[in-house]
């Protein structure tokens, strides 16, 4: 898979918000520690602006960036062939190059960048409110390489929505059973009762995640569930 793959499969802007925000959720749900979880979303990561990532600890990572503009999606695969730290520190050719102006400040973003400037990306998507399509830049990929840009390893879960795909990741990546019913119920942003937080992790309690679903914007509980 590469971002010429991924941009055909990719859902619309609003319903990868709302995948995102339930991924954040069902991590906030199963890792209490926020330092171990794998995907978060920050909905007032600034002025206009929400932010979903993803991090795997191992240096690969994504961010997407929901503004009034659209949606920004940069990626990177720290072991990639299109890694600009094998590109003499530049962004390999065409993987930035063509993004629209209004989205131009996120190439740039320090957060996205590393301690010199460079952009830390080896992927990058975009959609205007008025595209119908996710696009990305013109890229010649190299081949010979079995992931070239990181994207399987990165976006396969967004490729990929079922609750049955995020059920196997969470019991590999937290060595625990993980409820699919329980998983479905959030990927639907149904709001959180204390039995749909037991099924999926009995230590935490609905008080526990006030702030979590405060950040993530997810639907709040009904006050009689609290």
């Amino acid at each position: 898979m590469t971002v010429y793959d991924v941009a055909r499969q990719l859902p619309a802007i609003a319903d990868l918000r709302d995948l995102c925000r339930s991924r954040a959720m069902l991590d906030a749900i199963l890792s209490p520690d926020w330092e171990s979880r794998y995907y978060s979303f920050n909905a007032a990561w600034a002025a206009g602006e929400e932010m979903a990532s993803m991090r795997n600890g191992s240096g690969d990572e994504y961010s997407i960036v929901f503004s009034a503009a659209g949606g920004y999606v940069r990626g990177f695969g720290h072991e990639s062939a299109m890694s600009p730290y094998g590109n003499d520190g530049e962004p390999w050719p065409g993987v930035v190059d063509e993004v629209p102006g209004d989205f131009r400040p996120f190439v740039e973003e320090p957060a996205f960048t590393d301690e010199d400037g460079v952009p830390v990306v080896t992927a990058c998507l975009w959609r205007e409110k008025t595209d119908d399509q996710w696009r990305h830049g013109t890229i010649d990929i190299p081949e010979g390489h079995a992931d070239p840009d990181g994207t399987t390893g990165l976006f396969s879960l967004l490729v990929d929505r079922s609750p049955e795909a995020f059920q196997r990741f969470a019991e590999d990546y937290y060595e625990v059973p993980v409820d699919q019913r329980a998983v479905g119920n959030v990927y639907a942003l149904r709001p959180l009762d204390q039995e749909l937080v037991s099924l999926l992790n009995a230590e935490v309690t609905l008080a526990d995640l006030a702030q979590d679903i405060s950040e993530i914007g997810y639907p709040r509980p009904d006050r009689e569930s609290i």
